[in-house]
């Protein structure tokens, strides 16, 4: 059993994978076609978030949308990358630490960033673009094939 203060990474781990396979589903794309390749998601996800009356969203649904969006980045990421949920210590937020994504780039350097921030800066850019918002992780992770040239 763990106590409250610390990180419960498998529960955070498997609610996120549970959280995007459903909005998937919800979206028309069948669990088993998300599961086999998270690209098939992207059509329909930025068809939602671009019909999305976002003017007219309250809080709680930015917040939904919010965690929505940070469970698709960081699936994709394990999904098409190999990326592993890590925990982070931080001492600048309230619980003490983060769940953070954690990949190796293609320069075999090992980096980390938090979906979090990847979906709060796609949201400071409006209209959000689904392929926008995977490529800044991917680019941020050095995952991206345009660092194969040594750029």
């Amino acid at each position: 059993m763990t106590k409250a203060s610390e990180p419960d990474l498998q529960g955070w781990i498997e609610e996120g994978r549970r959280n995007i396979v459903d909005v998937a589903d919800m979206l028309g794309v069948a669990p088993e076609i998300y599961t086999r390749d998270p690209m098939s998601l992207i059509p329909a996800l930025q068809n939602y978030v671009s019909r999305a009356p976002l003017s007219e969203f309250e809080q709680s649904d930015w917040i939904t949308l919010h965690s929505d969006l940070m469970s698709y980045v960081a699936d994709y990421l394990i999904q098409k990358h190999g990326a592993q949920w890590k925990v982070a210590d931080d001492p600048n937020v309230p619980r003490g630490y983060r769940f953070v994504i954690e990949a190796t780039g293609r320069d075999g350097v090992t980096r980390r960033i938090d979906p979090a921030d990847v979906v709060r800066k796609e949201f400071s850019t409006l209209p959000i673009e689904i392929p926008r918002m995977l490529a800044s992780a991917e680019l941020t992770l050095r995952l991206a094939a345009q660092f194969d040239d040594g750029e």
